[in-house]
């Protein structure tokens, strides 16, 4: 790749991952490519299913530890559908502290009703319901920090009055 133009470099790389990432055959979780000095890393997050230990830097890199999240460590195992995060945050049950929840168990919440708050830098992004039904359980703790697709809620489809899932 010597003598090209550092744009046709990077193309070759990702092209090159790409072909790389299809030939493996399990998840990746981090991929590095160089050329000269060109250099291509590409690092995908822990899935939110893996234990918190996991995640936990190499002794002695000088990393921030890793904290733990207060939701479940790996996803219950059960046939249940569940609301899941949207986004990395820490995770609020309600619009401000000492306020009533936004939906409780066994509350009934209809597709796009908000359901939760997560705060991120500063910002409070809403969460909403993907889908219509009614709350199981609530499976993280007020205040907890979340990972990205993060169980929050189990939810049940509700049915209407012909039977059908809503």
């Amino acid at each position: 790749m010597d003598g090209e133009e550092p744009q046709d470099v990077v193309e070759t790389l990702c092209r090159r991952s790409a072909e790389l990432l299809a030939s493996l055959p399990g998840p990746v979780r981090r991929l590095s490519l160089q050329s000269g000095e060109a250099r291509l890393e590409l690092e995908w997050p822990e899935p939110a299913a893996a234990p918190a230990a996991a995640a936990a830097p190499a002794a002695g890199t000088g990393g921030p530890a890793a904290v733990p999240a207060a939701g479940p460590a790996a996803e219950p195992e059960d046939d249940r559908d569940y609301l899941r995060a949207p986004m990395v945050g820490t995770f609020y049950r309600a619009p401000a502290p000492g306020a009533d929840s936004f939906v409780a168990e066994g509350d009934v919440v209809a597709a796009g009703s908000q359901i939760a708050i997560i705060e991120a830098m500063k910002l409070l992004s809403p969460v909403n319901a993907d889908r219509p039904g009614r709350i199981l359980e609530v499976l993280v703790e007020d205040g907890a920090p979340v990972e990205y697709d993060q169980p929050l809620f189990a939810i049940a489809a509700e049915a209407d009055e012909a039977g059908r899932a809503a």
